[in-house]
């Protein structure tokens, strides 16, 4: 074990699904391990054990075993964390694809996935035509009361000794393959071995200093690796009670916290700027066991990290990583700074490099950097092998800043940076002044052509609900707040920005309907 984990010995030592939920049906059998908020539906970690098993044994009876693919299409429901967690407890590997990706490149992606078996949720539509597939329904105890559209937990084997199936999953076993992100470009595919995601759970765990107490909430997909490293990891790793969500609800979200006691919810820019910009009068006093939340898979400014602590008066932690990394950073419970996302990851091997790869001293801008048995085995080829990453220092593409004392702050992509006449320019700068203007809800700058300077900055702006914003207003804003060679020469208000589903802005998008806009005649 010492060899894969390498330099890194984990405060909680690793141990297999099949250890680690016999574990905890012996010390809280009647505790919640699961629930599930869309089918008011739940289960006991007394009930976790033998549900897991079960599965893992109707898995094995239809060729799944160790180092096998399950291709796993489903919403986020208790059934597809069943059928993860029994895949995992046979030493098989998961693939959870989104299911918002369009039908060919599912098709393409299990051409390149090879599954011992495809399980497909009952609400969602059948897979392209050719690939062999079972429909599963909701999980029951029971056989006789079985889910009449559900083809997969009916006929599966009950009661079966966990001592008859001695499979473990061991740390340099393959975990999960997963997108990276996208619905209509194709996404890269990222393979994942289970020492990887033991030390980001372990790192998710320092950052925010869960125990086997808390109560979370979850409610995006765990086809994500934001999800499985925040949420999935860590409920492992403690055995806390994990709630979980098919997507994110404004008027319930409030809702799920207080009649079920959250703790700790996850959290990304759009879902706070929408409990922002819509505010249900609820304050920290209505909400009094959520105590912490957090901020990743897109930057966050300091305005809207400020804003909403004194809007909600909950902590929030801004976290930072990427699908071949896992956690690069993030801030502490007990120890955080404002504006940046945090100290390296717990189990990172980080650095910050400039275009030669050397390391960056303090307050020099440089490339974000990763490596170590904390980051992704390799990306899945279309003929099913493994491109290897591990061993490779990983380039992030983000441009950061380490201060004195080691928090780190991006500030831009490689691939956005605006070079104007020889100075460089981060776009992320630009976006933090615009954001502070009291009608701005969103804003973006990007880089543009300029036959003077090589690239001219122009920005684009979303108004708040109500304001009066011209153009001319957002520029001579930026004049008093920027440098000159700074300040947006154009400014564009529109009524959104392009957004990732991971509600990263699409800079290229801007820049396409930049070059649209010089187009069309005067």
């Amino acid at each position: 074990m010492a060899d894969v984990f390498g330099q890194h010995r984990p405060k909680i030592p690793y141990q297999p699904i099949a250890d680690l939920l016999a574990r905890y049906r012996r010390r809280d059998p009647d505790k919640l391990a699961i629930v599930d908020l869309d089918q008011a539906r739940s289960i006991s970690f007394g009930a976790l054990e033998a549900a897991v098993t079960d599965i893992a044994a109707s898995l094995k009876e239809k060729g799944v075993g160790k180092g096998s693919r399950v291709l796993l299409l489903s919403d986020e429901n208790l059934e597809k964390l069943l059928i993860w967690l029994a895949t995992w407890r046979l030493g098989a590997v998961v693939a959870p694809l989104n299911v918002e990706l369009n039908a060919g490149l599912i098709a393409d992606l299990a051409r390149a996935v090879g599954p011992a078996l495809t399980l497909v949720h009952k609400e969602l539509n059948p897979p392209p035509a050719g690939t062999p597939f079972v429909r599963f329904g909701n999980y029951t105890p029971g056989a006789a009361d079985a889910d009449p559209r559900d083809d997969f937990f009916r006929a599966m084997p009950r009661a079966v000794a966990p001592e008859t199936l001695p499979e473990r999953n061991l740390p340099a076993d393959l975990a999960c393959i997963f997108c990276t992100s996208g619905t209509t470009s194709r996404p890269k595919v990222v393979v994942y071995d289970h020492c990887a995601y033991w030390l980001n759970g372990l790192s998710t765990l320092e950052c925010l200093g869960l125990t086997e107490q808390d109560r979370t909430l979850e409610y995006r997909s765990f086809g994500w690796n934001s999800a499985q490293v925040l949420s999935l990891m860590p409920f492992l790793e403690t055995g806390f009670t994990l709630h979980i969500a098919r997507r994110f609800s404004h008027s319930r979200f409030f809702e799920w916290i207080r009649g079920h006691g959250i703790t700790f919810a996850a959290g990304v820019p759009t879902v706070l700027n929408m409990l922002m910009e819509k505010p249900l009068g609820i304050t920290a006093k209505d909400v009094p066991t959520l105590r912490l939340m957090t901020c990743s898979t897109a930057p966050l400014t300091l305005e809207q990290w400020l804003r909403f602590e004194e809007m909600y008066g909950v902590k929030l932690l801004q976290m930072y990583g990427m699908s071949e990394a896992g956690w690069m950073c993030g801030n502490r419970h007990y120890k955080n700074k404002l504006g940046t996302v945090g100290l390296p990851a717990l189990h990172q091997e980080l650095e910050i490099v400039d275009a030669h790869g050397r390391p960056c001293p303090p307050n020099v801008e440089g490339e974000v950097t990763a490596g170590g048995p904390h980051c992704a085995v390799g990306y899945l080829n279309d003929d099913g092998s493994i491109e290897p990453i591990r061993g490779k220092r990983i380039k992030s593409g983000d441009l950061a800043i380490v201060d004195e004392d080691g928090f780190v702050r991006v500030t831009g992509r490689t691939k956005d940076l605006i070079i104007r006449g020889g100075v460089n320019i981060a776009p992320l700068e630009i976006d933090e002044v615009l954001l502070k203007h009291p009608g701005v809800l969103d804003a973006a700058a990007v880089g543009v052509p300029d036959q003077t300077y090589g690239e001219e900055v122009v920005c684009y702006v979303v108004p708040r609900p109500g304001a009066s914003l011209s153009e001319a207003a957002v520029t001579d804003y930026c004049r008093a707040h920027l440098p000159a060679a700074k300040v947006p020469k154009q400014a564009f208000i529109v009524a959104e920005l392009p957004k990732s589903d991971r509600g990263k802005v699409l800079r290229d998008k801007l820049r396409d309907d930049w070059n649209g806009r010089m187009k069309l005649p005067a």
